[in-house]
């Protein structure tokens, strides 16, 4: 890419060099010739007038001239040709007045001069009146323009070979963070790529893959744990009902089958729970948008209650007309893990509010049991992580109802976290509220 950059801006730079020189030595030659011809036209007025001196005065716009009678004789000349001869030979044509030649010297001067030549009608003969003058300034010339090209051109060489150096250089960490990320998998997620020392744009890159790897090795750390935790969960109510069936038909005759076959569906029904959760997960895991139903969250909290009958007494505190957007279905599922969790751990009572907090709907779902401990508030959204106190309460819980309603909260832009209570543990559900359009009523 360097060089075939250097190439064009090679080829631009002789172009528009060429194009500048070529324009301005035409301009100024154009000028030259014009101060040349009224020159000449000063001189020939003289000549009519009857008024040409033997010497002809410096005159602006030339720097030489002669008059030259019909026999060819110089009648009258600048200082400096002054007993010399015609300073050129060329006449104009019987059919024009004026010959223009470049002279490179004329005839007792010294270097290249533009030299116009004027017939003039005399009644003796046609005169000839020569004026010369310097052919272009120095920023003119053809040498000049020869230079100015080498010179641009030996530029564009070294800034290309520069630029190739200088981009080789600068990709080179980019190629060691091409080639380290090539050899990153699964198995070897621990690997980083290099940073460069110079502060860059190159080493934020190379700082913000890192991140990026951090986060995905985090992933998949999460991933492996959770395979293994879903791996153990899955054997143990497996592992229960094997053991129970062998026993009993080691000794069939002896064996209370009504007993074992209720066993074996207590097994079977945990099974039956944690393949749910989990297929909940994937779902929750694979789609990260939520529906596109307006939901009142007042009437939801109305409705789940009134569908199940629970032991613990509930109370209600519901602001009507908060509404949100997204899955009526998986709200009322994260709605029911709370309530579910809040029963196992409460000792009388649960208190359920719904309130509007500037742009947020607020949901509130607070038991008056023991409470979970401030280090612990975040394990309990960890998949399969269940404290002790909830496997004494519940051994057949399956550890992913808060995981599953915290994914539901992010999946609905909202958050769910555990916030501190005087009694118990408060669950505080915020999701985007959706604001009543004037005049028209709120679902």
């Amino acid at each position: 890419m360097p060089l075939v950059a250097g190439s064009v801006a090679a080829l631009a730079c002789v172009i528009v060099g060429v194009l500048v020189v070529v324009g301005v030595r035409g301009r100024v030659e154009d000028y030259d010739r014009q101060q040349t011809t009224t020159a000449a036209l000063r001189i020939i007025q003289m000549i009519k007038r009857d008024r040409l001196p033997g010497q002809l005065p410096p005159t602006e716009g030339i720097e030489a001239a002669e008059v030259l009678d019909a026999r060819g004789r110089v009648v009258s000349a600048t200082r400096d040709l002054i007993g010399k001869p015609p300073i050129a030979s060329f006449v104009p044509g019987e059919d024009t007045v004026s010959a223009y030649r470049v002279l490179c010297p004329p005839h007792g001067l010294h270097g290249c001069m533009d030299v116009i030549a004027f017939r003039v009608f005399q009644p003796d003969g046609d005169w000839t009146v020569y004026a010369a003058e310097r052919a272009g300034p120095w920023y003119a010339s053809g040498p000049l323009l020869a230079f100015l090209l080498a010179t641009g051109l030996l530029v564009v060489l070294l800034t290309v070979v520069l630029t190739r150096r200088t981009v080789d250089r600068t990709l080179a960490p980019v190629n060691a963070i091409r080639s380290e990320l090539a050899e990153i998998t699964a198995t070897e997620s621990a690997r980083r790529v290099p940073v460069p020392p110079v502060k860059d744009e190159i080493r934020h890159l190379a700082e913000t893959a890192n991140s990026t790897l951090d986060r995905l090795d985090a992933a998949l750390e999460r991933q492996r744990r959770f395979t293994s935790d879903a791996s153990h969960d899955l054997r143990s109510p497996i592992a229960g009902a094997r053991t129970q069936l062998e026993e009993a038909l080691l000794y069939p005759d002896q064996a209370d089958w009504p007993r074992v076959a209720q066993n074996v569906l207590v097994s079977l029904d945990r099974l039956n729970a944690i393949v749910t959760d989990l297929l909940a997960l994937a779902r929750l895991d694979a789609s990260s948008e939520a529906g596109d139903d307006e939901v009142d969250l007042a009437l939801l909290v109305s409705t789940e209650l009134a569908r199940a009958v629970r032991d613990t007494h509930t109370l209600t505190d519901l602001d009507q007309g908060v509404v949100v957007r997204g899955d009526r279905l998986q709200l009322a599922r994260l709605l029911t893990n709370l309530l579910t969790n809040a029963e196992r751990h409460a000792a009388s009572r649960i208190w359920v509010s719904v309130a509007a907090e500037g742009d947020d709907a607020v949901l509130t779902v607070t038991d008056d049991g023991a409470g979970i401990p401030p280090q612990d508030r975040e394990l309990v959204f960890q998949r399969f992580v269940r404290l002790r106190e909830s496997r004494d309460r519940d051994p057949t819980g399956t550890g992913l109802g808060l995981p599953i309603a915290r994914e539901i909260a992010r999946s609905h832009g909202g958050t769910l976290t555990l916030a501190d209570s005087e009694q118990g543990a408060r669950f505080v559900l915020r999701l985007p509220r959706v604001r009543p359009v004037k005049g028209r009523g709120t679902r």
